[in-house]
Formats: structure tokens, C-alpha cells, sequence
């Protein structure tokens, strides 16, 4: 490895974890409401949605993944969860047909009822079909979190709940991102597992 691929390397996991230093007595705070928030969704039998563009909506199918098959403990119920990134059709449809910007609003028109949660995920915070996805969200009474980065944008203020990186480098934002939705689902399943054991 030449001289530049080995700076490059220590500088980025540098960076990565002086971002997450930076994060740290928050972050301990929101994990445990979102955690909160995702049990009693399901203890109530609610449905998550997720939804992101790009590197985002690899985390939202990720992230619905995780929660539907990864938290998964004998005598614990399961997760209602679907990533709206997922329906390539409809989203293909919805952004020929009407705009891009539709593409998950109109879904959640489609399947979501009050009380559910609406988690959208934006690295620079300005996703416009992410925006108004939680605004309808918002407007019918839907729980919302937002996973940002950059300064937040429009998504800091339009979320109800918000977990902010600090960062403008968009792959450490998308690392971070899957950080906490990793770091969500292991700590609900390792929570069932203790209140398992005698």
C-alpha cells in the first residue's frame, strides 16, 4: 500500500470516530428513545416504514431487514416493517407518471394509518421525497424520526425525533447511519435475550 492509500485510510477512520465522539452524549440519549419508539410500535402492532434515496435507501432496506428478521427472540412478538425503497415498480411508476418527488408519499397514502412510524433517512438532510413523505407523515398522524447529516437541513426541522451526524462527507454520514440502525437492532435483541434468561 503506497503512502497516500495509508494516510487516506488512518485519516478517514479518524475522522469517523471524532465524528462520533462528537455525537456521543446525545447519541447515548437517542438511541434509547428510538429504541422506545420501535418497541412500542410494536407492543401497539404499528407498522415502521422506512424510506431514503441512494446510499440511504440501501440503509432503509437494511435497516428493515434487520429490525424484521435480526431482532427476532422466541416469545417476543415480531416488527410490522417495510422499506418503501423496496417496491422498485411503484417507485418507478410514481416518479414517471407524477414526479419523483412522489414516490414515497404515495405509498404511505396507500398503507400507512395513525400511530405508525415514518423513518426517513437523508445524508445531506434535503431529500424533497423524503421531506414531503414526513410531512404527510406528520399531517396524519404518524411518528417521525430522521437520520440526517451536513447541517441537517430541511429533514432536522421536519422530523419529530432526529439523530444528526455532524459531518458534510457524505460516506461517513451513510457510515454512521448504519452504525445506528445496526446498533438499534443488536441492542432490541440482546434485550429480548436477558429478559429470556432465568
Amino acid at each position: 500500500m503506497d503512502t497516500f492509500r495509508k494516510q487516506f485510510t488512518k485519516d478517514y477512520l479518524q475522522e469517523l470516530q471524532k465524528t462520533l465522539n462528537v455525537m456521543e452524549p446525545d447519541f447515548l440519549e437517542k438511541i434509547e428513545e428510538f429504541a422506545s419508539i420501535l418497541l412500542d410500535a410494536r407492543a401497539q402492532r404499528r407498522t415502521i416504514f422506512i424510506l431514503g434515496n441512494g446510499g440511504s435507501a440501501s440503509t432503509a432496506s437494511h435497516f428493515a431487514s434487520d429490525l424484521s428478521k435480526g431482532t427476532i427472540v422466541r416469545d417476543f412478538p415480531r416488527f410490522k416493517v417495510m422499506a418503501l425503497t423496496d417496491n422498485v415498480p411503484t417507485m418507478l411508476a410514481w416518479g414517471n407518471d407524477a414526479s419523483y418527488d412522489d414516490i414515497f408519499v404515495e405509498q404511505l397514502k396507500n398503507l400507512m394509518e395513525p400511530g405508525d412510524i415514518v423513518i426517513g433517512i437523508s445524508g445531506s438532510g434535503n431529500s424533497p421525497n423524503v421531506i414531503k413523505a414526513l410531512d404527510y407523515a406528520n399531517s396524519h398522524q404518524a411518528v417521525t424520526i430522521g437520520l440526517s447529516g451536513y447541517d441537517g437541513g430541511k429533514l432536522l426541522k421536519t422530523a419529530r425525533h432526529n439523530l444528526h451526524v455532524p459531518s458534510f462527507y457524505m460516506q461517513r454520514v451513510e457510515d454512521i447511519h448504519l452504525i445506528i440502525e445496526h446498533l438499534l437492532t443488536s441492542l432490541i435483541r440482546e434485550e429480548q435475550q436477558q429478559k429470556r434468561r432465568p
